[in-house]
């Protein structure tokens, strides 16, 4: 019985040396080398990045994605926006769509080129980022008034935070969107 204890030993011992070998080896091996970090290269600028879009006169050029029912491109076409035909950027014919509803337009996987004049694009985002939180800065500070005024016919005092003041007094800058 004792020479069986001790043979199940040493072979979970061996088990065990076996175990502890593999696991140094697969961390040593775990090394990058030049090769991999090539592919990884490779495959950050042409898989997982959009490429930039050259810049074309008189438009803001952006991806828009074929994917968010939300934001579809039906939407953003009836809002001005068109897409970007390969002619009119050099060097992106790569890029261009061969087959499905979208061929022959610039497209990497489910993203598409698109342009919108520079003057509809200043005319969005001054209403997204200033017309459209202005309005918003408004109603709080209504909404604050009011609570002032009940809590004052109530006998109490309403302190705001510096955050409140400061919105009432200090209009953000307009500046142009690029």
């Amino acid at each position: 019985m004792h020479d069986i204890d001790e043979r199940l030993k040493t072979e979970m011992s061996v088990g065990r040396r076996s175990r502890k070998s593999e696991d140094r080896e697969t961390v040593e091996n775990r090394t990058v080398n030049e090769d991999d970090r090539l592919e990884m290269f490779r495959n950050q600028l042409f898989n997982d990045a959009l490429p930039d879009l050259p810049e074309i006169p008189g438009w803001h050029v952006c991806w828009l994605t074929t994917t968010n029912p939300r934001d579809p491109i039906h939407r953003r076409v009836q809002l001005g926006y068109e897409p970007v035909r390969p002619e009119e950027v050099p060097g992106m014919e790569y890029a261009t769509l061969k087959t499905g509803e979208y061929a022959g337009m610039i497209g990497v996987n489910e993203m598409l080129a698109f342009k919108l004049p520079q003057s509809l694009y200043q005319r969005f985002m001054r209403e997204a980022h200033y017309d459209a939180p202005l309005r918003e800065e408004d109603k709080l500070a209504e909404t604050a008034e009011i609570m002032r005024e009940q809590a004052a016919r109530a006998g109490s005092t309403l302190f705001e935070g510096d955050g409140m003041s400061e919105m009432r007094h200090e209009a953000p800058r307009l500046t142009s969107f690029d």
